[in-house]
C-alpha cells in the first residue's frame, strides 16, 4: 500500500468518526432542548401555583385580621366576667343591678357600679328600669 492509500483510509475513518460524533451531538442537543422546554413549562406552572397560593394567603391574612379586630374585646369581656367571681356572686350582682334599675338607675350607672358590659347594663335597664312617661 502506498502512503496515499493509507492517508485516504485514515481520512475516511476520521470523517466517519466525525460524522458519528456529530450525529450523537445533534441527538443529545435535541434531547436537552426537549428537557429544557419541559422544565420551562414546569416552572411556568409553578409560577401560576405560587401566585394562587399568594392570593389565598393574602385573603386568609385579611380574614384573620378581621376576626381579630371583631373579637378583640372578647378577652376584656372574659376578664370582666372572671373578675365577678363565682356564679352566685354574679347572680347577686345581677340582682343588685336589677334593684338599682328599678329604683331609677340608668345603663351607664349599672355598668359602672356592677361591672356589667354596656349591652348587659342596657338590657337590665330596659327590662327592669322605670317606665318613662310621656
Amino acid at each position: 500500500m502506498t502512503w496515499a492509500v493509507v492517508l485516504s483510509v485514515f481520512g475516511l475513518c476520521s470523517a466517519g468518526c466525525a460524522l458519528a460524533v456529530a450525529v450523537m451531538a445533534v441527538h443529545d442537543l435535541r434531547r436537552w432542548q426537549a428537557r429544557s422546554e419541559s422544565l420551562e413549562s414546569t416552572v411556568e406552572a409553578l409560577r401560576r401555583e405560587v401566585a394562587l397560593v399568594a392570593s389565598i394567603s393574602a385573603r386568609t391574612g385579611r380574614r384573620v385580621q378581621r376576626v381579630e379586630h371583631e373579637y378583640s374585646d372578647v378577652a376584656e369581656r372574659v376578664d370582666v366576667v372572671e373578675s365577678r367571681g363565682p356564679a352566685s356572686s354574679v347572680t347577686l350582682s345581677l340582682d343588685q343591678a336589677i334593684e338599682c334599675a328599678r329604683s331609677g338607675g340608668d345603663a351607664d350607672e349599672l355598668a359602672a357600679q356592677f361591672g356589667l358590659s354596656s349591652g348587659e347594663a342596657e338590657l337590665v335597664a330596659r327590662l327592669h328600669g322605670r317606665k318613662k312617661s310621656a
